[in-house]
């Protein structure tokens, strides 16, 4: 059989099967050097991922050390105590999009990244979200300093000194272009010490465009943007 031929029939062939199994679905497992795959409609793991690593690397370098204080009548003793306690409290979400099984799956990196740092000591999600229904406090009412208290000596009398609250907001920016539009995400943290009021703040940002054709991304950026899905 002449090449041409035979490509002919390749060609039919896999033709053939892709109309035979349209609605066929494969899966495979991705290895730890595989990018992960970009959204077409929406942010995914090429986008939470990064912006969780960045800000909670940037959080924690700064935040400081702190000193509880034990006060003993007219006098304060300073109590030697480890690494300060962090309390994540959660994901407040204020973007375009829904983060459907992503946030409870971001809560745990960024929960998973505090714990996994030596300087600093995690509460447990599950403690947290104990604390919360014994003291009807919703999360965002322990901005409020009696809430802080009231929350801490809930923990407290579960052996968790409580140092820092640690709070994550999710917001986005939309530039629409014709059939072209920009979206920057932006994951921002706060981690308040609950002993001075003092807080740190740290965020990191994505910028991503979606497109109704290939072309559409090479007419806004350029034809030598790397291709992508």
């Amino acid at each position: 059989m002449h090449r041409r031929q035979w490509m002919t029939l390749a060609a039919s062939s896999l033709a053939g099967s892709a109309i035979g199994c349209r609605g066929a679905r494969y899966g495979h497992i991705l290895q730890n050097d595989d990018v992960d795959l970009v959204g077409s409609h929406a942010a995914g793991a090429a986008v939470w991922n990064p912006l969780v690593d960045e800000s909670v690397a940037k959080l924690l370098a700064r935040c400081p050390t702190v000193q509880r204080v034990d006060f003993d009548g007219a006098e304060e003793t300073v109590v030697p105590e480890g690494p300060p306690t962090v309390c994540f409290i959660g994901i407040e979400n204020k973007s375009a999009e829904e983060l459907t099984d992503f946030k409870d799956q971001l809560y745990e990196r960024i929960d998973t990244q505090v714990n996994g740092n030596p300087a600093f000591r995690n509460v447990s999600r599950r403690m947290v979200e104990a604390a919360l229904i014994e003291t009807r406090i919703r999360p965002d009412a322990l901005f409020v300093p009696a809430n802080q208290q009231r929350f801490a000596a809930a923990l407290g009398r579960q052996g968790l000194p409580l140092d820092y609250l640690l709070y994550a907001r999710i917001t986005s920016g939309t530039t629409q272009r014709n059939d072209s539009r920009q979206r920057d995400y932006l994951l921002t943290l706060d981690m308040v010490n609950i002993h001075t009021g003092d807080y740190l703040k740290e965020s990191a940002t994505i910028r991503k465009g979606y497109h109704d054709s290939r072309a559409g991304k090479w007419w806004q950026y350029g034809p030598f943007e790397q291709a992508d899905g």
